[in-house]
This record gives C-alpha cells, sequence and structure tokens, in this order.
C-alpha cells in the first residue's frame, strides 16, 4: 500500500526577479513499511522534497497524497494537524526544550494532540522504554549525551504512532560510534514495521536504508534498491549477505 505519492511535483521560489526551481516535475511512491534514504549534494533539492513530504512546505505544482489524502493545497493548520498525528520528525540537531526533562520534551506531541495528563505520561514513558532511556527520563538535555538527545528526539517521534518517520541527517551531529549506535536503534524501528525516510549526504548512512533515492538539480537522479545493506551486529555493523 503506498503510504505516499507524488505525481509532477515542482517547487519554485521567487527570490528578487530570479524564479529558483528547488524541484522540477518529481514523481515517487513509497509503501508502508519501506526504509528509504533521499540523498543528494548541496543545492539538490533534498531539503525541499523533505519539507514537502513532511507537509513542512506544499509544492507549486503537483500531486502529493499522504495516507491516501490530498495535502498538496492544504492550509497551515491543516498541515499542522497532519504533522502532529501523521509524522514523526528527527533532526540533527535534536529540538529538544532545554528546561524540559526527557519525559516532557516526548509528551510534547501529545499534549498538542489533546491527550489526557496521566495517558501521555504512560506513552512516553513507554517510548523512552523503547529506546534505551527509561533511567533518564527525569534528565535534562544538558544532562544528556549527543546519542541520548537524539534518543529522546527519536522517542518523541514514535510516541504518536505515526505513519512515517521522518529523519533529517539524524547522525550529523554525532561521533561516528554513536551514529553507528543511533543507526542500529533505526534499523529496530524499521524492523518493527514502521515506514522510515532518511535525508543524509552521507553514502554509509544511506545504505542502511533498503532504497536510496538520488536527488540532482531538482529531479530524481536514480531511484534503487539496496542489494547489500548494513545490519546491526553485537560488535558493530557488516553489510547482509
Amino acid at each position: 500500500m503506498n503510504i505516499i505519492n507524488i505525481e509532477h511535483i515542482a517547487k519554485i521560489y521567487q527570490v528578487g526577479s530570479e524564479e529558483v526551481h528547488a524541484l522540477r516535475d518529481v514523481s515517487l511512491n513509497i509503501e508502508k513499511g519501506e526504509y528509504v534514504a533521499i540523498m543528494g549534494p548541496s543545492g539538490s533539492g533534498k531539503s525541499t522534497l523533505m519539507n514537502i513530504l513532511g507537509c513542512l512546505d506544499t509544492p507549486t505544482k503537483g500531486l502529493y497524497n499522504f495516507t491516501g489524502v490530498n495535502v498538496s493545497q492544504m492550509n497551515d493548520n491543516e498541515l499542522a494537524n497532519i504533522r502532529n498525528k501523521e509524522i514523526g520528525f528527527v533532526f540533527q540537531t535534536f529540538n529538544l526544550l532545554p528546561r524540559s526533562d526527557a519525559l516532557h520534551n516526548v509528551e510534547l506531541p501529545l499534549i498538542y494532540a489533546g491527550i489526557s495528563s496521566h495517558e501521555r505520561k504512560d506513552k512516553a514513558r513507554l517510548a523512552l522504554d523503547h529506546v534505551g532511556l527509561n533511567d533518564r527520563m527525569h534528565h535534562k538535555p544538558n544532562e544528556l549525551s549527543g546519542g541520548q538527545r537524539q534518543r529522546v528526539a527519536i522517542a518523541r517521534a514514535l510516541v504518536t504512532q505515526p505513519a512515517i518517520i521522518l529523519a533529517d541527517e539524524p547522525t550529523g551531529n554525532l561521533d561516528t560510534k554513536t551514529g553507528e549506535d543511533i543507526m542500529a536503534l533505526f534499523n529496530e524501528i524499521y524492523e518493527q514495521g514502521n515506514t522510515i525516510i532518511l535525508v543524509t549526504h552521507e553514502e554509509y548512512i544511506a545504505e542502511h536504508a533498503e532504497r536510496i533515492i538520488r536527488i540532482r538539480d531538482g529531479m530524481i537522479e536514480k531511484d534503487e534498491h539496496v542489494k547489500d545493506r548494513y545490519i546491526p551486529k553485537k560488535n558493530g555493523f557488516s553489510k547482509a549477505d
């Protein structure tokens, strides 16, 4: 089942008297349960595509169906509702509230969704336990390592049980070993049936996905399924046979 269907998407920005074509006639489908990496150099259009897929922006032209709903022409409030209920975001910079503990940071999407205090605390605790941070739930971000902060962000993305997890350079602020641990966690989340869209410029990060979409000059240059993908093992990562 297609969870994402975009047809002939274009995004044009007006910069002074000049038109900038960030995306040009992009069409793609992403099925439920896929693990997809979107790659491209700076200025390729991958961030613009991510913003449209994440309902952070709307296309200038074209059709975007998300979970069977046409979101192409939705207003800001409608898009915000889709984002809060259906999309779990994980960012390079974590985007955590510095004065709130891990539990409250994970609760935030549930607060916006109007979930009762008791229920949202239970759900947030479960999400933190899922990412291995049940003993850090009352720590604030400055009391956590970079990897732990990203785990809090992943728990926050999972807590609403969204249709997709959208991760933008999720290991960009982490050292290599911590980044591998985070990618192992994404693999576990994927194996449990979640749909993951990963935006990265790092080849070795993209290879954890099962499908890599390469963007260049606002167009899809290549869309391929990866035969060999990295899978977690007790002593690091190796490629699948």
